[in-house]
């Protein structure tokens, strides 16, 4: 397993509420393997986010599912601060396809 094995199983991860991946939505900071530890750093779009913890949920469970991931450490990072310039080209054009300005 190697760090874009990790983004690509990440990439898998959809946000609750837009039918897109945390990938694409640009919540993901940072990847790292470290032994057979998944160290991931990721933000929310807002301190007070509803999903936070389906998020969280999701994320472990989906990188718990690739070979030689058998721990997940998740350090919630709020600087900088999420903002629309984090969004993939991919992202962007979902958002904009469902009529969302970005």
């Amino acid at each position: 397993m190697s760090a874009d094995g990790l983004w690509r199983a990440l990439g898998e991860v959809n946000d609750p509420e837009f039918p897109m991946s945390i990938v694409d939505l640009g919540l993901v900071y940072g990847v790292a393997l470290e032994n057979d530890c998944a160290q991931i750093k990721l933000t929310f779009t807002a301190m007070g986010c509803p999903a936070m913890e389906m998020i969280l949920d999701d994320v472990r469970a989906r990188l718990l599912q690739e070979p030689g991931v058998r721990d997940v450490q998740i350090e919630i990072v709020w600087d900088p601060p999420w903002n629309k310039s984090h969004l993939t080209e991919h992202g962007r054009e979902l958002l904009q396809s469902w009529g969302i300005a970005v």
